[in-house]
């Protein structure tokens, strides 16, 4: 079970990442699934701008995209990029303590891995209650 934290053309230090790493293993656990590989990479707005053009071929500036890489339904395999510019300014914009907005995205990520979409109203709305819930159980 490897949660890997790494960082692409940005000066970024993650802090608590051990308590992150137990949060976000729990969280997989009560959703019954083990995490085999998942790797967050903390990057800028124009590195996961490229990311986003290149992969998903969508050329605007994002705080997340998810990878999943899972091979089975009972565990979880993925790449989760999140710019920590788009996760500052959005703490800026919702009145939000960075280290708490960060949280929300780095188990958003973790909940699309999990099979929860986020692309209808309805479903975003679930989404935000399931981070909502989750942070609530942060070590």
């Amino acid at each position: 079970m490897a949660i890997n934290f790494f960082k692409e053309q940005i000066k970024f230090t993650l802090n608590k990442s051990k308590e992150r790493k137990a949060w976000i293993k729990q969280i997989a656990t009560d959703y019954s699934k083990k995490v085999i590989e998942l790797n967050y990479i903390f990057c800028d707005d124009e590195y996961l701008r490229q990311v986003n053009i290149d992969f998903l071929n969508h050329d605007y500036y994002t705080d997340i995209i998810t990878f999943d890489n899972s091979e089975n339904d009972s565990s979880i395999e993925g790449d989760i990029y999140i710019s920590i510019d788009r996760v500052k300014e959005n703490a800026t914009t919702l009145n939000q303590n960075f280290e708490v907005e960060l949280n929300r995205v780095l188990i958003h990520g973790l909940l699309h891995l999990l099979g929860f979409k986020d692309k209808t109203a309805i479903e975003s709305k679930n989404m935000r209650l399931l981070e909502n819930e989750s942070l609530l159980k942060i070590i």
